[in-house]
């Protein structure tokens, strides 16, 4: 059978990958490798060196990537029964191989033997850096146990790969489960003309007449923001916040609780297996923070510091409620809708005010015009790649000097099969090959309403900022130039240090010289008002209180549930998490919220013990763009200044030391504190 995940030497040949072709393809390619490393440790001489071992290992690591990353990406976006059942049945294969090469005793030695001969000295930064993690992830992997505990250091990897995998798989599931159809609109008072017509669309694309209502984002974020209707709030809010839960209209159907027990047990137990006081210790292993106790002080000083805000912010919604509408009691299904009419009664702008002039081409046109202006680079769209959604599109990035820098798929449409949320993920990593350097490859994918008849795709404002935060780690994978993978693009970046560059990008949608790039009717051509400019930029920081400590009580409920797991007493999930609302939140959900059984962020993603890694970031990406706003948002020496100390660099350095080389200091908190409006002590 030809296996196109076995040929590939280019781009992933998307429309000839079939499920058939995953468990073997990985099969072969981690048979070939075992094989080759065993090679390449059956030296006489046992004299080695970065080019007899640790550039062949990086080329042998990065071939599995290759192999593994299109289907890893197309259970993502285009997710079935039958590619489902192939990802997972490689999931433990993968897992094994991994802990395999972590424990591996010969390969540790070499590496350890390069550190410590006259070899290390004459590699440059960045090769250090790939041996010294190297070393690091060794102990992190059980080198340093004894045969029986690696034994089940390996089964424990595992069984939280395919837990981790079974969240994912139940929280996509009980999303799809759920519609509503309705035959007229009378329920949906409130909602505007563009979202009564998607809801058209969703019934159209099922063959039937009316509207269709469902859990995607789009959908939800409407309703819930623009719905007169509370009783039909109300149900959709139930439906979101139980899915793949206990509670809800399938309650216990796709169900992670245990899984949620399961995965928090598992961690725990790895973490002590390593010689971890538990899992948010092991977390900051590779992180920037240096303990729990700075990462626990960081987060509760926030919350200090925005809480009293968050309080009154609710208050005004409170009173606003009840003196224009009769609202006694807001419910949580209540806070979205009435805070939207609060923000227009306050300042006379609504998301839906926005929109038209965020043509999604426009957007992303004039998102390149802004990396022109700051890096020098072009970017171009390329006709004839295979994909694997006729909506994505496939660009290439080129320097001043036309040299080709990286390329990346876009997928910006929300659709069936295709997880929440927006993400980058690396397709190529940029590699030194023997012949050439091999340029990395990204994928962006966001979940936006799609084109609706006879209009093109449109943004809100906040779903702009999203593209250009993906997009910002896209540039951080692309413009490295580092050549090991171990270290380039976003590999071996610290988690809390690795969302700088996309919470840097978001600066930009707020700058009126960007928005002149990007903003356009998309029936008149109209430039964005200043009248309306002047509106959004009054309403920045509308609520930025109750966003603050919504996002600190996320970061705080995973680190706890983290640190405090206890074998005898178990995750106490439910009961962490109502201390840590009743500590920072302002708003206090029915008993019935399940937001935890869909918090794939530390579930099912990288973020475990790390959701702190957003505000973390962002202190940085604040503190780092107000250099621009000494010396021009668009000056570009100073862009280049960031190019070529930040996103060039990779994981080759240390964040706060390339930090430091670009802003001439360690970070402050004031930037983000005035950039969100609160007030600086």
């Amino acid at each position: 059978m030809q296996n196109p995940l076995l040929q590939m030497n280019a781009l992933p040949p998307f429309a000839d990958i079939r499920p058939e072709h995953v468990e073997l393809a990985i099969d072969t390619v981690l048979a070939e490798n075992r094989t080759q490393i065993a090679a390449l440790l059956d030296r006489e001489d046992a004299t080695y060196c970065w080019d007899n071992l640790v550039a062949p290992v990086e080329a042998l690591e990065d071939r599995l990537n290759r192999c593994w990353s299109p289907v890893s990406h197309l259970n993502a976006v285009l997710n079935s029964d039958e590619l489902r059942q192939a990802y997972n049945a490689c999931l433990p294969k993968l897992s094994a191989y991994a802990t395999e090469m972590g424990q591996n005793e010969a390969l540790y030695q070499a590496y350890k033997a390069i550190a410590e001969g006259a070899e290390y000295a004459r590699l440059d930064g960045a090769q250090k850096k790939v041996i010294d993690n190297a070393l690091r992830d060794f102990q992190l992997s059980g080198i340093g146990l004894s045969d029986d505990k690696k034994a089940r250091f390996k089964e424990v990897q595992q069984e939280l790969s395919r837990l981790t995998s079974k969240f994912g798989e139940n929280l996509l599931d009980a999303t799809q489960a759920w519609k509503k159809h309705l035959t007229g609109s009378e329920s949906l008072s409130g909602l505007p003309e563009s979202s009564l017509t998607m809801l058209r669309q969703n019934a159209e694309r099922e063959e039937q007449k009316g509207y269709l209502l469902n859990l995607e984002f789009p959908c939800y974020f409407a309703v819930m923001t623009y719905a007169d209707d509370a009783e039909l709030r109300a149900e959709l809010y139930e439906a979101y916040t139980t899915r793949a839960s206990d509670r809800g209209p399938h309650a216990g159907q796709w169900d992670n609780s245990q899984n949620m027990e399961d995965i928090l047990s598992y961690r725990h137990e790895q973490a002590q297996l390593l010689g971890f006081a538990h899992y948010a210790e092991r977390s900051l292993a590779t992180k920037m923070a240096q303990s729990t106790v700075q990462v626990q002080g960081f987060l509760r000083d926030l919350a200090a510091r925005s809480l009293t805000l968050a309080k009154k912010e609710l208050d005004e919604l409170q009173v606003f409620a009840r003196d224009e509408y009769g609202v006694e009691h807001l419910q949580a299904w209540d806070i979205s809708y009435y805070s939207e009419k609060l923000r227009q009664s306050s300042y006379a702008i609504s998301q839906q005010d926005l929109r038209p002039y965020f043509q999604a081409d426009r957007v992303i046109n004039g998102m390149f015009e802004v990396v022109k202006r700051l890096y020098g680079l072009q970017i171009k769209e390329v006709q004839g790649v295979q994909v694997w959604h006729e909506d994505v599109r496939f660009f290439e990035i080129l320097d001043n000097q036309g040299q080709l820098r990286g390329r990346f798929y876009l997928d910006l449409y929300a659709r069936s099969n295709k997880r929440g949320g927006a993400w980058m993920d690396d397709c190529i990593c940029s590699r030194q090959t023997e012949d050439e350097i091999q340029l990395p490859v990204a994928y962006l994918n966001c979940n936006y309403t799609q084109p609706l008849e006879n209009a093109p795709g449109l943004l809100n404002h906040n779903e702009v900022q999203i593209l250009f935060h993906e997009f910002g780690h896209g540039l951080h994978h692309m413009l490295t130039q580092v050549d090991y993978v171990g270290v380039s693009g976003i590999n071996g970046v610290p988690w809390d240090a690795v969302e700088l560059p996309s919470q840097f990008m978001e600066n930009w949608c707020w700058q009126r010289q960007a928005l002149d790039m990007f903003t356009g009717h998309y029936q008149t051509g109209e430039s964005l008002p200043d009248e309306l400019f002047n509106k959004m930029m009054a309403a920045k920081n509308f609520q930025a209180g109750m966003q603050m400590v919504r996002q600190l009580e996320f970061a705080l409920f995973d680190f706890r549930i983290h640190e405090e797991y206890d074998p005898v007493e178990g995750a106490r999930i439910q009961q962490i998490l109502d201390e840590v609302r009743a500590e920072v939140a302002v708003i206090q959900p029915p008993d019935y919220n399940r937001f935890q059984h869909g918090f794939s962020h530390i579930f099912a993603g990288g973020y475990a013990a790390g959701y702190y890694s957003y505000k973390w970031a962002e202190v940085l990406s604040a503190d780092a763009f107000s250099r621009f706003e000494e010396e021009g948002v668009f000056n570009q020496q100073t862009g280049l200044a960031f190019l070529e100390q930040v996103l060039e660099q990779g994981g080759a350095r240390e964040p706060m030391e390339l930090f430091i080389a670009f802003r001439g200091r360690e970070p402050e908190i004031d930037a983000l504190l005035r950039h969100s409006g609160i007030a600086v002590a």
